[in-house]
């Protein structure tokens, strides 16, 4: 089974500049996960947005890359069944002209 996250919107304390640690800022996060799935082994999503919006709320990460690093840590110690994970963080509102973007698969 594949579980999909698509713009989980939510705001956030995340980047390195001084106005980005004074307010939270719009973030977008977007996963995709499999998994072997059992009657006893599936995945509750709502439990995923739910832990991916309190790691990102609590850590205030200063950058992306740790922030992709500590969403897959939490998420694969949570749910060791997971086969792959793709995650994808934007800041949509950081500059003007573009959505920034920061993306990793990993396969366990």
């Amino acid at each position: 089974m594949t579980i999909h996250i698509e713009d989980l919107t939510f705001d956030v304390i995340i980047g390195l500049l001084d106005f980005e640690r004074d307010r939270p800022q719009r973030v977008i996060i977007n996963l995709q996960a499999s998994y072997d799935y059992s009657d006893d082994q599936f995945i509750d999503y709502a439990d995923m947005v739910l832990l991916i919006q309190n790691e990102l709320k609590e850590k205030r990460y200063e950058l992306l890359e740790n922030a992709l690093l500590g969403l897959k840590e939490v998420l694969y110690t949570t749910y060791p069944q997971l086969q792959t994970l793709s995650l994808k963080i934007s800041k949509p509102d950081i500059l003007a002209q573009c959505n920034v973007s920061l993306s990793k698969t990993w396969n366990f």
